[in-house]
């Protein structure tokens, strides 16, 4: 019945998503969508307010698989009215032989309002039956280029340090190097840097003018440590240089043209020097070993005193405090506390799942839910058949961020 084809027509939508957000024209849709009773002009202002043509095209596919079987022969008229005959052909091809959806209406159907206070009476659901997440923004990423991204890679340390050759972490440079450069970024790689020439880094990039740009990165590869009394944990560089001491140089006191836009920091460190050896699951859930005989972890071979770690700056720009955590996000290659394995070959688990997330998603999907992608594939991962590894991340971002990016193409295999 109207629930199948409904599956169906998603179905569609759903395998055609990235070339909808691609080449759609959503501002040439609304008057059709809402003449034919499809939205409610509250639901086409908060379309509106999605951002760029992208993010506005990729809210109005999401509300589209919402609005019920009549949604998508709407749609599909729409597009030949609007002159978009291609999208409406591609969408075709895809519906099932054996569903067929009905034919396009031109009756206004019956559409429930949606309610105007969010409101709802306690223990049920309110009018429209679903919860919606429209009003949450996204912030404006369209700048060319995009903004700053810093990659420390710390591989080589002094024979008279404790810390070991960080082997494989070239590896991970080269991918994050290219992967950021392809979401328009412009890059800038420092190699085996010591604590003060991080810092100095670090206050040269809170120093640029990045009014002209979108969003700022940074990226750190390196052996880490445990420093659990800062609101970012961890260290990298061994324990010289908190995480908290890196996001500072960035956030809104000290960095005033990135205000309000997005600072976000990649960790491929050691949280400490915690091996997890997982917990016992059905063996349906259990996925095979991928570790080899390669791999090692990002951490700090001594215990440390966090208590000492946390005031330790030797830079005036370095504060102590945060004072807005807005717009910052942090994301760990491991759970605190716990080490981050790394294949001497592959290059670490953490970037290379990241790499490819970025790589398969980045057109369609947001920042925060390819993290979680990230952190559910690594969490699958197995070193030595014995143990695990859990990503995670600190996030105080305020708007949904979607990275500048193309659906990834694939070769055609004849």
């Amino acid at each position: 019945g109207e629930e199948k084809q409904s599956v169906a027509a998603n179905r569609i939508l759903q395998c055609n998503r990235v070339n909808l957000v691609r080449d759609l024209n959503p501002s040439d849709m609304y008057h059709g969508l809402l003449s034919k009773g499809i939205f409610t002009q509250d639901m086409i202002d908060e379309i509106k307010s999605s951002g760029i043509r992208q993010g506005q095209a990729r809210q109005l596919v999401r509300d589209l698989e919402t609005r019920g079987s009549l949604a998508f022969p709407a749609l599909i008229e729409c597009l030949h009215e609007t002159g978009q005959h291609s999208l409406a052909e591609l969408l075709l091809d895809g519906e099932p032989q054996n569903q067929p959806l009905p034919q396009p209406v031109h009756v206004r159907p019956v559409v429930r309002p949606l309610p105007v206070s969010p409101e709802r009476e306690f223990g049920k659901p309110r009018a429209t039956g679903r919860v919606r997440h429209d009003s949450i923004q996204s912030y404006k990423m369209d700048a060319n280029p995009c903004g700053h991204c810093l990659i420390i890679n710390n591989v080589d340390y002094e024979p008279k340090s404790v810390l070991s050759k960080h082997t494989g972490s070239n590896i991970d440079c080269e991918k994050l190097e290219r992967r950021f450069k392809s979401l328009n970024f412009i890059v800038l790689v420092k190699r085996n840097l010591k604590q003060k020439q991080i810092k100095q880094e670090l206050s040269a990039l809170s120093k640029k003018d990045h009014s002209q740009y979108d969003c700022c990165v940074v990226i750190m590869l390196s052996h880490g440590t445990e420093v659990c009394n800062n609101r970012f944990p961890g260290a990298v560089d061994g324990p010289n240089v908190p995480v908290q001491h890196i996001t500072n140089y960035l956030n809104g006191q000290n960095c005033l043209s990135l205000q309000g836009k997005p600072k976000i920091f990649f960790i491929q460190a050691c949280g400490g020097g915690e091996r997890d050896t997982g917990f016992e699951v059905s063996p349906d859930k259990a996925r095979p070993c991928i570790g080899g005989t390669g791999d090692q972890t990002d951490a700090m071979p001594m215990s440390s005193s966090s208590d000492s770690l946390s005031t330790q700056s030797d830079e005036p720009d370095a504060k102590a405090t945060l004072p807005t955590a807005s717009d910052i996000l942090v994301s760990y290659s491991t759970f605190p506390g716990y080490v981050s394995w790394r294949d001497t070959q592959a290059g670490s688990w953490y970037v290379e799942t990241l790499d490819n997330m970025l790589e398969e998603n980045a057109a369609t999907d947001d920042l925060v839910t390819m993290l979680m992608m990230v952190n559910h594939e690594v969490s699958e991962y197995t070193a030595n058949g014995l143990y695990k590894q859990m990503p995670g991340s600190f996030n105080f971002l305020r708007k949904l961020l979607y990275f500048q990016a193309l659906p990834c193409q694939r070769p055609i295999v004849s």
